[in-house]
């Protein structure tokens, strides 16, 4: 099974990613996972990358094809994948297409987790983080038995930066702009699966297991 997974900031993808590579006994590979295993190894690619991130740049689509592509390779991907973050324009999803044709392994389908702006903005916002161990919690949906008090070892509770309105408002804004280009993209191949990202996580994983039959 060849899968690729997209979805606003928010949307579960990352817990959805979890049960979907168990289920199908597949690896997830994030583009976040790829980076770290070529940087952490210094392979040529990975020095190649950590250049442009250590000059405060985007690191070109054409070396994160091509880390994506060695990581294809693995033996742990022959049986399939699960892409996560990758691909984030036309440019990569054209060459992420070549890749698997060439090596006669198309995609099966690509799962779109869909939310509304306002329940992201909801699940984002209300999210804390405790200072001392880490910990995190929801002021509605996992509330601290004492407000801004962590559970787990009394520390501090707070809201991280990247959770505040304004900045999930630009994400989410940013997410527009950027993916709905490849949500077009698959919908017009026919790979496309639109799957609710509201109600139980388990729920929602047959829900998409359900759509790629």
């Amino acid at each position: 099974m060849r899968l690729i997974l997209v979805g606003p900031p928010g949307a579960g993808k990352g817990t959805q990613a979890v049960h979907l590579a168990s289920h199908f006994s597949i690896p997830h590979i994030s583009t976040g996972d790829i980076f770290r295993l070529n940087i952490n190894g210094e392979s040529e690619l990975g020095l190649l990358g950590k250049s442009y991130m250590d000059a405060g740049n985007l690191v070109p689509d054409s070396v994160t094809n091509d880390m994506v592509a060695d990581r294809l390779t693995y033996d742990d991907a022959k049986a399939g994948f699960l892409l996560d973050g990758y691909p984030r324009n036309i440019e990569q999803a054209d060459f992420l297409k070549s890749v698997l044709e060439k090596a006669g392994t198309p995609l099966d389908a690509v799962l779109e987790f869909v939310l509304d702006n306002s329940e992201i903005i909801k699940r984002l916002s209300g999210r804390r983080a405790c200072r001392g161990c880490g910990a995190t919690s929801h002021v509605i949906f996992e509330a601290p038995k004492v407000a801004g008090v962590c559970d787990s070892c009394g520390g501090e509770l707070y809201q991280r930066a990247d959770d505040d309105e304004s900045v999930i408002a630009n994400r989410l804004s940013v997410y527009a702009q950027q993916t709905r280009p490849i949500i077009d993209y698959y919908k017009s191949t026919g790979l496309l699966r639109s799957i609710s990202a509201v109600g139980e996580v388990s729920k929602i994983a047959a829900s998409a297991i359900t759509a790629i039959k």
